[in-house]
């Protein structure tokens, strides 16, 4: 956990410079990435809320993840997470967004979406968007704290390489 606390910490400065506040919309990580940001004191200054989101209902009722998204690309898709990113920004205060959900394990994978397999998406209110699949090994809580990484590793690229810090 060290890892994401360095990680987070950072981020949570980057944020500051960058006058940007982060919304979660979590699924298979059930909250993982807000705890690892919630955990660096000082955080609600750039960390705005968190939805858990396990179920299909709760993504459609708090997030306006469409029944057809859900019907046609299941809750494991770049589509769904996108709606997620989506419907984070539209449901809260912050300026960027970041939705996983995923098949964690040890069951529930299929030929197309094997155990492992996580999705997500990172959206800002200015337009900047990024969309990706990507496959973990290991146990559930190594998938998990995998995709945790990975979610906060992407935020703190984009802060530092892409987003331009306010003058």
């Amino acid at each position: 956990m060290e890892l994401h606390e360095t990680l987070s910490q950072r981020i949570g400065e980057l944020l500051l410079e960058c006058g940007d506040v982060l919304v979660t919309a979590e699924s298979c990580t059930g909250g993982g990435i807000a705890t690892a940001i919630t955990e660096i004191a000082g955080s609600s200054a750039w960390f705005d809320r968190a939805f858990v989101t396990y179920t299909n209902e709760a993504k459609q009722q708090m997030l306006g993840v469409r029944q057809e998204t859900l019907s046609e690309w299941g809750a494991v898709s770049e589509q769904t997470v996108l709606e997620m990113a989506s419907g984070a920004l539209l449901h809260s205060q912050a300026s960027l967004a970041v939705s996983v959900s995923g098949v964690a394990g040890p069951s529930g994978g299929s030929v197309e979406k094997p155990v492992g397999t996580v999705c997500f998406a990172w959206k800002t209110r200015s337009g900047w968007n990024k969309v990706e699949t990507v496959h973990f090994s290991g146990s559930r809580t190594q998938v998990r704290s995998q995709a945790v990484y990975h979610a906060l590793q992407t935020i703190h690229d984009y802060l530092l390489h892409e987003r331009a810090p306010q003058s």
